[in-house]
């Protein structure tokens, strides 16, 4: 889903701004894919077929958060990623928060049919293979010399 808040920058929150009416932010929510709101916060969960491929996709969102200067909270176990958005400063939402998340909506991600079974683990669907259910929506290109800095460090 395109977003035009995805064409949008994040503005840093000096505080003492009132947060988002719900109002405003079920608005905005309409432009976002898949996120939900948990306990004033924007939440979304991503799911991949493998170690790798989750922790590639946290460093894109890192690079986009830095880019952006505004940071979500995330959490990585194995084959699954989930982010948190809020504008800690007032604890609660801002458009940046959502203009963040549409950004995340556009990095590449596998099918979010189902979660991801680790190799070996009982797969309910009957798989032999947990990466069969996935396309890998251009993961293959995250370890491209332009997604990561290769110099070595001392």
């Amino acid at each position: 889903m395109a977003s035009d808040l995805a064409s949008k920058s994040c503005v840093p929150c000096r505080g003492g701004v009132p947060p988002l009416s719900m109002d405003v932010a079920s608005r905005l929510m309409e432009q976002l894919d898949g996120w939900s709101f948990e306990q004033g916060h924007l939440a979304k969960s991503y799911y991949f077929p493998d170690f790798a491929h989750a922790l590639a996709f946290v460093n894109r969102i890192g690079a986009i958060a830095e880019e952006q200067s505004h940071h979500p909270d995330v959490y990585m176990t194995w084959g699954k990623v989930s982010l948190e958005i809020w504008t800690h400063k007032i604890d609660g939402l801002t458009e940046s928060d959502f203009i963040l998340a549409a950004k995340f909506d556009e990095i590449p991600v596998p099918k979010q049919d189902r979660p991801a079974s680790r190799a070996g683990e009982d797969d309910s669907e009957g798989d032999d293979d947990a990466t069969d259910a996935y396309d890998d929506g251009g993961a293959d290109d995250f370890d491209t010399e332009e997604d990561f800095d290769e110099t070595e460090r001392d």
